[in-house]
Parts: structure tokens; C-alpha cells; sequence
């Protein structure tokens, strides 16, 4: 009898443990079911580096501060005139260095560091403009003829700064191994040119501008490393589309980097700008990270948003268009853009409480908001046909954002109907995603290993084959013999298809 009654009571414990633990399993359940929105998990999403300046701003003060006790090293940059025998000299020991490290290296070039050379240019093109950035910013309010601030701009795009900073600092301060510094121009795979073409475009004067422009080819173009390559291996930072404009046709064959490859010629005439050349980098992203606690405590009830300028040039004006066609949805909002910190607040505080931010084109086809939905965990809708993205040989951006034709975007109540049509699990997906990539586009100092930084010497490394293939090509065929007739390219004579002219 005892025995039956503890398998009683043995039987009765199982059946109330299996009771609680499938209630648990139930409520877990619920939990998930009806829970408003994820939460990212910390491992996953960018944070800020307290040891690390993510601000133009802030890093600059420190850089002008702490450059002046960064030891001086030996360079080889040319400060005399050249001859034709010292280009001849510098190819040479280029060519032996090359074919030395590919005997050493059995995955060279794929897997080497990129060496760079950076100019020593005389700091009238250098330290001199960002003390003039430094000493102005608080005071100006300079805007451009379309009503932006200067000093903003400058910090949009000043993808000059951060590459330039990070190449000069002492090697022991450096996180990023894909790239090294080398100081004798023979064992250089690019050369870096650090000339602040937008801080000189923005804050000198019209024809001292123009001026330093013309200072700058001439002492780029004087180096034998030049004359060696025509440039095509020269990196020209030149990201703000007016910046650099009167002279630039003279340096085409370098690796510029821009913001976009503008197609309507307003920018960048024919030839000048490739993909296979050139490089398109993120902009700097006007607002602040929004990092795993704002992403969670963020209450996305907006559907679309967009705050900016409403009336722009060119493929810009799908602007006023798109504000006609969604500003009477009660879920959206449209509003016009305005400057200062009251401006970046407002944008900032509606991007986090949004799910979908449009990213319209502008006067160009890009805009740094597609970086600040971004950083702000808002998928971008990107509206923009001709629009070149950044690191698009490495990152997927269909995974983080939204592709809309423009003429889809302009049909009554097609954007609408289409944005409300994703899934819940969709939209989850997609902000877990934009949590992994927001790295990506945040530029700092010290450069972060796979911030922008060091996507920029990633993508660099797929261009250096075909680059270099392009520099031996120049040295050896005849100039212009690509322009020659050949039979392929004859055409029939009107009146006899038969006969070629």
C-alpha cells in the first residue's frame, strides 16, 4: 500500500510540473505573439566608443592639438623640378618593388595590405584650411545660394579629414590593418593627395579659391609619381560635387572620391567620373546614433518621413511632387527642412519614431539622409533612379533599405499602397539588419575596423589589379591608337551596304 501511494503522489508532482512548465511555454507564447516591436540585441547594434570622436568637430580639435607632437618621419616627396630620368628612375624601382613583394607573397595583391604614400603637401592645402574651419565655425552662418550652411556641408562631406587623419597617425594609435603607411614613394601602391578641396571651396574667397586650385594641380602634377601613372593611381578626395570644379578635368585619370556619379552632367562632364575608377563614399551623417536602448525605446507610430528641403533642382524636384501626393495621409509626415540645431533635432527625433524615411533625390542624386534614416534605424524608401550607393561591392543594401521607381512613386496612392503592403516580419527583419550595417557609415577616430574607413581601402583593394593593368597599358601603347579605325568599326556607304567608308 505505501509503495501505491508514493507512485500516487509521484505521478500527481509530474503532472503539476508538466502543468506549470507548458503554462510557461504558453505565456512565452503570448509574449512573442502580441509584442509591439523587438528588441535589438546589444551585440548586434552599433554603440559608441567612449575613447573614440565620432564628431568632425571634436576630432579636429584634438587632431590640430595632438598632430603637432606626432613624430616627424623621413618622406621622399619631391620638392624640386623633375626630369623625364627621374620619372624613369621611380618607375623602375616601382616595377622591381612589385615583382619582389609578388615572389614573396603567393596572394599578392588580394591579400596585402594596401601601402599608401601620403603627399607631403605644403600645409596652405592642408593644416592651414582646417584651422580656418576650426576658427570659423562658431561664428559664421554662412549660407550656401540654396539656403544650407557652409560649415554643415563641410562636415557632410568631409570624408577628406577622416581618411587623411587616420593614414598620418602614429602607426601604435592605428586599429585598421588593411592599409599601412610607407614613406618611400617606390614602395607605394597609391598615392593619397590631402588637399581640402571643400573646405577651400566653401570658406576662401571666389578667386583665391580658384587661385589654390590651380596651385594644387600644379604641385600634384609636378611629382613624378604622376607623370609616372597620369594619376591612375593618385586618390583624389573630392566629394562635395562643386568643390575642385575649375581644375578637375586636369586630374580625371585619379581615383576620385565622390558622393555619386551625377549622369545629367550638371556635376561631372563625360569621361570624368566610373565606377570602375572611382569610389563613391557615404556622407557624414547629420544625426546621432541611435543605439540599442533608443532602438528599443523608440515608438515608431509615423509611417513615412521625410523632413528636408522641398524644392531642388534637377531629378530633386520629384520633391515637391512626392509632398503633394502623401501630405494628406494621416500617418505621414512631410515637412519643410530648416538649418541649425533646432533643425537636426527635429529631423532626428521624427526619423526615430518612424519606420519608413524617404530618401528623395536632391539637386544630386544623393543625400546624406539615406545616412541618417540609417544611423537613426529608419528604413530608407530610396527614390533616386540614377543613384550610386557606397561600398555596394561589399554590402547588400536591399537587405537595409527600399528601392522605388520614380515614376511608380508619382502614381496617386501607389507609395502608400505599396509601403503598407510590408509585412510586419518584414520591417522586423529589416531593422535588425539596419542595427548590423549602421557601423558601416560612422565615421571616427581612431578609424574603426569595418567602419567607413575601412571599407573604402576594402573596396580599393578590388580596384589595384585593374588600376595597375591601366598604368603599364599607358606606358606602353601608342597615345590615341584606341581611336584608330579598324575594320570592326567602318560603317556601310549610304547608297552601297556593301561598301565600307
Amino acid at each position: 500500500m505505501a509503495g501505491r501511494h508514493h507512485s500516487s503522489a509521484s505521478k500527481y508532482l509530474r503532472s503539476r510540473l508538466l502543468l506549470f512548465t507548458l503554462s510557461l511555454l504558453a505565456l512565452s507564447l503570448l509574449f512573442y505573439t502580441f509584442s509591439p516591436s523587438p528588441t535589438v540585441p546589444r551585440t548586434i547594434h552599433a554603440t559608441l566608443n567612449p575613447n573614440v570622436d565620432y564628431s568632425f568637430v571634436s576630432s579636429l580639435e584634438k587632431f590640430l592639438i595632438n598632430s603637432k607632437s606626432y613624430p616627424t618621419l623621413s618622406d621622399d616627396t619631391v620638392t624640386a623640378t623633375i626630369t623625364q630620368q627621374d620619372v624613369e628612375k621611380l618607375d623602375d624601382l616601382i616595377s622591381r618593388k612589385q615583382t619582389q613583394r609578388l615572389d614573396d607573397n603567393s596572394f599578392y595583391p588580394l591579400s596585402s595590405p594596401i601601402r599608401v604614400y601620403v603627399y607631403n603637401m605644403p600645409s596652405k592645402f592642408t593644416y592651414d584650411l582646417l584651422w580656418l574651419f576650426r576658427n570659423t565655425y562658431k561664428e559664421t552662418n554662412n549660407l550656401t545660394s540654396n539656403g544650407s550652411p557652409v560649415h554643415r556641408l563641410i562636415e557632410q562631406h568631409s570624408v577628406d579629414y577622416w581618411l587623411w587623419a587616420d593614414l598620418i597617425a602614429p602607426e601604435s594609435q592605428r586599429l585598421l590593418k588593411n592599409v599601412v603607411r610607407v614613406h618611400k614613394q617606390e614602395e607605394a601602391d597609391l598615392f593619397y593627395i590631402p588637399f581640402f578641396t571643400t573646405i577651400s571651396f566653401f570658406l576662401l574667397e571666389k578667386q583665391q579659391c580658384k587661385a589654390l586650385y590651380r596651385e594644387a594641380l600644379k604641385w600634384v602634377t609636378d611629382q613624378p609619381a604622376w607623370k609616372r601613372s597620369e594619376g591612375r593611381d593618385h586618390i583624389l578626395p573630392v566629394h562635395h560635387p562643386w568643390s575642385f570644379k575649375s581644375v578637375r578635368k586636369f586630374m580625371k585619370n585619379a581615383i576620385w572620391l565622390l558622393p555619386d556619379m551625377d549622369s545629367t552632367g550638371n556635376w561631372y562632364k563625360p569621361g570624368q567620373v566610373y565606377l570602375e575608377k572611382d569610389l563613391i563614399l557615404p556622407y557624414v551623417p547629420n544625426v546621432d546614433l541611435c543605439d540599442s536602448k533608443c532602438f528599443s525605446d523608440s515608438k515608431r507610430n509615423i509611417l513615412i518621413f521625410f523632413r528636408g528641403r522641398l524644392k531642388r533642382n534637377a531629378g530633386g524636384k520629384i520633391r515637391s511632387k512626392l509632398m503633394t501626393e502623401l501630405s494628406s495621409a494621416e500617418d505621414v509626415v512631410i515637412e519643410e527642412g530648416s538649418a541649425g540645431e533646432a533643425g537636426k533635432a527635429a529631423a532626428q527625433s521624427g526619423m526615430r519614431k518612424s519606420i519608413f524615411c524617404l530618401s528623395p533625390a536632391g539637386d544630386t542624386p544623393s543625400s546624406a539622409r539615406l545616412f541618417d534614416a540609417i544611423v537613426s534605424g529608419c528604413i530608407p524608401v530610396v527614390i533616386s533612379d540614377e543613384l550610386e550607393l557606397p561600398f555596394e561591392g561589399i554590402l547588400d543594401y536591399r537587405k537595409i533599405a527600399l528601392f522605388v521607381y520614380s515614376s511608380d512613386a508619382l502614381q496617386p496612392g501607389w507609395l502608400l499602397t505599396f509601403l503598407r503592403s510590408v509585412s510586419p516580419a518584414q520591417i522586423r527583419e529589416m531593422q535588425l539588419n539596419i542595427a548590423k550595417h549602421s557601423r558601416h557609415f560612422l565615421y571616427s577616430h581612431p578609424a574603426q575596423p569595418m567602419g567607413p574607413e575601412d571599407l573604402v581601402w576594402r573596396m580599393m583593394a578590388g580596384k589595384m589589379v585593374n588600376m595597375k593593368l591601366h598604368v603599364r597599358r599607358s606606358q606602353r601603347v601608342v597615345k590615341e591608337s584606341r581611336s584608330l579605325c579598324t575594320c570592326d568599326c567602318r560603317r556601310p556607304n549610304s547608297t552601297n551596304p556593301h561598301i565600307f567608308s
